[in-house]
Parts: C-alpha cells; sequence; structure tokens
C-alpha cells in the first residue's frame, strides 16, 4: 500500500515554524509560509502545534509532519515528548508525526519503547517520524517500528553538541543510511539548495529545510556576517 511516505521520496519539505521568542510567531504568518513553500515546489510541510497546523491546513493541501514543542522540567526531550502531545496533534490529523527518539531520559521517566506501543496502540495507522542524534538512536528506532529516521536532532544534544550535518560531506547522514533500511529523512542546517540535492543524492528518501527558507532573521544574520567578515 502506498503511503505518504512514498509521495514524499526525492521531495521537498519545509519546515514552517516560528517559537514564541521569534518575530514570525504566528499561525497566520506560518500558513503563508506554507502557501510560499508550496508555491515554490514543496510538497510537504513540518510544523509545530495544534494551532499553526489547523491555520496550514486551511491554506494547503500538502502532508504535514506535526510535532508539539513543549518543556518538561525533568527531560531535556521536548519534541512531541509524551502521548499528551499525540493525542493533542491527532486533533488536527498530521499525515505524520514526529517525536524526539533520542537515548536522552523522557519525561516521567517512560520508556521511548513505552511510548511507541501507546501510540501503536491508539492510532495503528499513523506514520511515525524518529528525530535521531546518533546512529545508534537511528537502529533502535528502527527495532521499536518507527516508520522513518530523521536527522533532526544531530548537533542538537550533548553527545553530538559542535556537530553539523553538511560536516565531512554529510558523513552522518551517510552512517544513518548504512545502518538502516527505513526511509532517512535529512533535516537538520541544510542551509543550501546543493546541499538538499546532496543529501538526496547520497540516498535521503526526502529532505527537510527550515530556517533556510523560513526565519529571516538567521538568514539575514549570515549575510551581515558575511559582510562584516
Amino acid at each position: 500500500m502506498k503511503t505518504v511516505l512514498d509521495t514524499l521520496k526525492g521531495k521537498l519539505i519545509v519546515s514552517c515554524q516560528a517559537l514564541e521568542h521569534e518575530p514570525l510567531h504566528s499561525p497566520f504568518i506560518m500558513s503563508r509560509m506554507a502557501v510560499a513553500a508550496e508555491e515554490g515546489g514543496a510538497e510537504g510541510i513540518r510544523a509545530n502545534s495544534v494551532v499553526d497546523i489547523a491555520a496550514i491546513r486551511q491554506q494547503v493541501s500538502l502532508p504535514v509532519i506535526g510535532i508539539i514543542k513543549r518543556d518538561y522540567p525533568d527531560s531535556n526531550v521536548f519534541i512531541t515528548a509524551t502521548l499528551k502531545e499525540v493525542d493533542e496533534l491527532m486533533g488536527v490529523g498530521p499525515e505524520i508525526i514526529a517525536l524526539d527518539a533520542t537515548a536522552r531520559p523522557r519525561p516521567d521517566g517512560q520508556t521511548l519503547a513505552d511510548l511507541v506501543a501507546q501510540i501503536r496502540a491508539r492510532y495503528p495507522s499513523l506514520l511515525l517520524m524518529a528525530d535521531i542524534s546518533t546512529v545508534e538512536e537511528a537502529v533502535t528506532a528502527q527495532a521499536l517500528g518507527f516508520d522513518c529516521v530523521g536527522t533532526t536532532l544531530y548537533g542538537y544534544t550533548a553527545e553530538t553538541a559542535g556537530h553539523t550535518l553538511p560536516e565531512n560531506d554529510c558523513a552522518f547522514l551517510r552512517e544513518v543510511l548504512a545502518a538502516v533500511t527505513v526511509p532517512v529523512v535529512a533535516e537538520g542546517n541544510v542551509e543550501t539548495p546543493e546541499l538538499a540535492a546532496r543529501c538526496l543524492s547520497l540516498g535521503a528518501h526526502t529532505v527537510v529545510v527550515g530556517g533556510a527558507i523560513t526565519r529571516p532573521q538567521q538568514i539575514t544574520a549570515r549575510f551581515a556576517a558575511a559582510i562584516k567578515s
């Protein structure tokens, strides 16, 4: 049976996110970002929060990877950390839900295996994406039955701090691709069209681009830094 993942093979997904402290934080603005992404050729959207996804749904018909970013006092895991976030997201029906699948301790001491089992029991047809930061986490995610794994958190955990996806010709992406057979989503610091194309040529199933397209403050900062130097 063909799934949304099949339709996204070789395509571009644009992450339309702005957190509360960012200048473009607004469901309306994110919905217009999604329209712009669709007009530019994106085939999917990654979005954070129920309100943003609901607004995006009203403007575009592209498949959505949904997440909820929420801080918990007892854990550094903040991307769709518990079943509560999954339940909330299912109210707006994203085609795929991504969750932090790192080895870090989870809220209330729950294991990733337990969370996945709960999600599968409640939403058996839901496609799950694992946001990982190490090869070992990718292997574990595949064993737990995730439908795809993303390099999203590489460089964003204590263990991988200081690293970025592009370094050494995407060495981390190549390692993940060699370690698992599920689709691999290239995500995280994909800052140029050339890098996005390179990720796909190496074997990534699809590529997610966020800040390089939808965070003008980051884009401006790169220009400003280049001019100053």
